[in-house]
């Protein structure tokens, strides 16, 4: 426990620092000039350590394992270096419900800052929050068959942070952010016999296809 909370505190200092680094924004109070609305799809890769919830891909009583995800995202710029980020989850909650019974909802707000350059790529840093949404079996669980353990619900909050490069790509319809997503989320069931609860902590390799 302690030291998940010090990788609570690290995640936070890391994103603060960033910030800071930036110094601040210029033109805060003017709204942004382009890229209002920017749409896309996120393709998601990493893993994470989950003693709470079954992991699909890896074998009953294993605590966590490969984390994978499509998304929807909605940009809406609010300054000229300031964006608000809407990551809509799509994959794994249709996969969850179709394939296994199950149910994994993990949308979440950024609030980024886009650090510009010269050059062809910008950087963006920023804080995220959101949201787990569960119903499923344990970590102890099988997928199916009679080592199928009962279904709970649980849910908590979502604490992390982003980096990432943004490829600009001037005159073209798109752009690609390649990013990191560090997260940490406690879980807490709800009407759970059982009482399951415990802490989710991962990391996603992000590729983003921006549609200006």
């Amino acid at each position: 426990m302690r030291s998940t909370r010090n990788l609570v505190a690290a995640v936070g200092l890391v994103v603060c620092a960033a910030l800071v680094a930036a110094g601040p924004a210029d033109g805060l109070a003017q709204p942004a000039s382009q890229d209002a609305v920017v749409l896309g799809v996120k393709v998601r890769f990493g893993g994470r350590y989950d003693d709470v919830r079954m992991c699909v891909a890896t074998d009953a009583g294993v605590k966590g394992g490969i984390a994978a995800d499509v998304s929807f995202f909605l940009d809406l710029g609010m300054t000229e270096d300031w964006t608000a980020h809407v990551d809509i989850p799509v994959m794994r909650p249709i996969l969850f419900a179709a394939a296994f019974r199950m149910l994994q909802l993990e949308p979440s707000v950024s609030f980024q800052r886009r650090l510009r350059t010269d050059g062809a790529v910008d950087f963006v840093v920023g804080p995220t929050l959101g949201f787990s949404l569960h119903y499923g079996p344990d970590f102890e669980s099988e997928p199916s068959g009679t080592g199928r353990r009962p279904s709970f619900f649980a849910l908590g909050p979502t604490v992390g942070g982003y980096m990432g490069l943004d490829f600009k790509r001037p005159g073209e319809s798109f752009n690609f952010q390649l990013g990191l997503t560090p997260y940490v989320t406690p879980l807490f069931s709800v009407g759970d016999p059982e009482n399951h609860r415990g802490w989710v902590v991962g990391g996603l390799l992000d590729g983003s296809f921006r549609w200006k």
